[in-house]
Formats: C-alpha cells, structure tokens, sequence
C-alpha cells in the first residue's frame, strides 16, 4: 500500500522540481535578455587637461576641441569659461566667460556657425558667432535646469538631468519633440554631457562612470560603456578629480575623447568592432 501511495508522490515531486528548474532558467534568460549590452573599447592616448576646469561641454569642430566649464561657488578656482583646448599643453584658449556670481556654465554646441551655450538653472542660454565668439543673442527654455548640449545636424539636443531630451529648432529655440530615454524599460534619469556619434546619442550618466548609447529613434539605451576603472585609474594619480563628464568625437579622426570634472587627464579611446 505504501509503495502506490510514495511512487505518484516521487513522480509528483520530480515534477514540480522540473517546472521549478524550467522557471529558474527562464527567469534566468528574461534578467541576461534585459541586462544592456556592454560595449568594448580601449584607450589609445591621453592628453593632459587643467584640473580647475569643471567641465560641463565637450565637443570638436573643425578639428579643434572645444571645453565648456561651470563655476560652484564653493570652488573659487573655477570659472565659467568656453574655450578651445590645446591638446599638447592642456592648456585652454579661453573665448568666452560668464560672470559667475550670475551664471554657472553647462554645456555647449556648434551648429551652422553658431556656439550655443546652457546655463544651469537661470533658464537662460547664450548664442555666440561661432568664429568670433561675439553674443548675438540670448533665449529661455521651459526645462527647469539647462545640462548637456548636442546636435544631430538638424535639430539642438539638450538634456536637463531627468531621464529626457529636448530636441531644439536652432532658429526659435523652441521644443521640437521630446523623447524620454529608458534601459531596460525603466526611465533612465541623471543624463548629463551629450554627444552625437553616427546616428547615436551617447551621454554620461551624472553619479557614475557610464556612458550610454541611445537610440534615438526608440529612446532606449541599446549599449553602455563602463570607465569604471579609467575613473580610478585616474583617481589615483590625481585624488581632486571628481565625476567623470565629457565626450567629443572627432569625425575627422574617428575618434572619441573622454575626461571628468578636475580631471588631469584627456583621454583617447577607440570603440571595439
């Protein structure tokens, strides 16, 4: 009698272990299909950087490197500059300045010769003769905190520390659309320093030593790369650095520029194929 009752309860029992494992391994392929892919790249020079410079704009134009910085009060070595970086040196030409007691620098972009400039919470930004660095202008945006600045060649691409992107028209200023970035479905907020590499957005996530790459078409992160051992690297040789912000790619060159808040270093970096 023992035997016809143990023998379905074994079967039962092995059952639900199989369902049990069957759940295990597709919960396991649900979170790897999920987890973002991590893109590859290795560094191929470094140049040195100013370490009172607290950069919020990076970019190249005409193979030159621009550098945009904002100035905390509590730093009183910073400034809010625009200037155009001398990569031997590290040196930066400085162009333009904001009175800091008024203004606090974010990020730039050039676009059609013009300099387009973000302060970080007058809602305010500036527009600059891209060749002669003379103001032509001023214009308000609605977004509460001005960060990042990009172009795609048609419209301005600006972020403001929340998980969206503000797309400009460069004539009015005014909001074209607004896509609000997810990975892995979840708003990714904290975005920050904005560049346009072929077709993609990639932008720092302010907190961390990320950069991710978005698509702006869907406004998911489809990649991400991780300086989380560049940033200690140079951490350790220069214990003031502070967050890593900053990326400017040179199409001319195909390369991409990297670098942080008080960084004493620039640095080259080529994606894996």
């Amino acid at each position: 009698m023992k035997r016809k009752i143990i023998y379905p309860v074994l079967l039962l029992l092995a059952l639900q272990s199989c369902r049990n494992s069957h759940h295990v391994e597709k919960t396991t392929i649900a979170a790897a299909s999920l987890s973002t892919l991590v893109l590859s790249y290795y560094v191929t020079n470094n140049f040195p950087h100013d370490t009172t410079l607290f950069i919020e704009g990076f970019l190249f134009h005409q193979g030159k490197l621009f550098e945009s910085t904002g100035s905390p009060l509590d730093m009183t070595s910073t400034r809010s500059l625009i200037g155009i970086q001398d990569l031997k040196t590290g040196k930066l030409d400085v162009k333009v300045e904001l009175d800091r007691s008024k203004y606090f620098g974010e990020g730039i972009v050039i676009l059609k010769n013009k300099l387009y400039q973000l302060s970080y919470k007058n809602q305010l930004g500036f527009i600059y003769d891209a060749t002669t660095f003379k103001k032509l202008r001023e214009f308000k945006y609605a977004n509460a905190e001005g960060w990042g600045l990009t172009t795609d060649s048609v419209s301005l691409i600006m972020s403001d520390g929340t998980d969206k992107l503000t797309f400009l028209d460069p004539e009015s200023l005014s909001p074209v659309k607004t896509i609000s970035v997810t990975e892995n479905g979840q708003p990714l907020a904290q975005l920050n320093e904005l560049e346009f590499i072929k077709g993609f957005i990639y932008a720092n996530v302010w907190g961390t030593n990320d950069i991710v790459k978005i698509d702006p078409a869907t406004a998911k992160v489809v990649g991400k790369l991780d300086f989380n051992a560049l940033a200690v690297t140079e951490k350790s040789n220069n214990p003031g650095a502070l967050e890593m912000n900053g990326i400017a790619y040179d199409p001319d060159a195909d390369k991409i520029y990297v670098t942080g808040k008080l960084w004493a270093n620039i640095y080259q970096i080529e994606l894996n194929k």
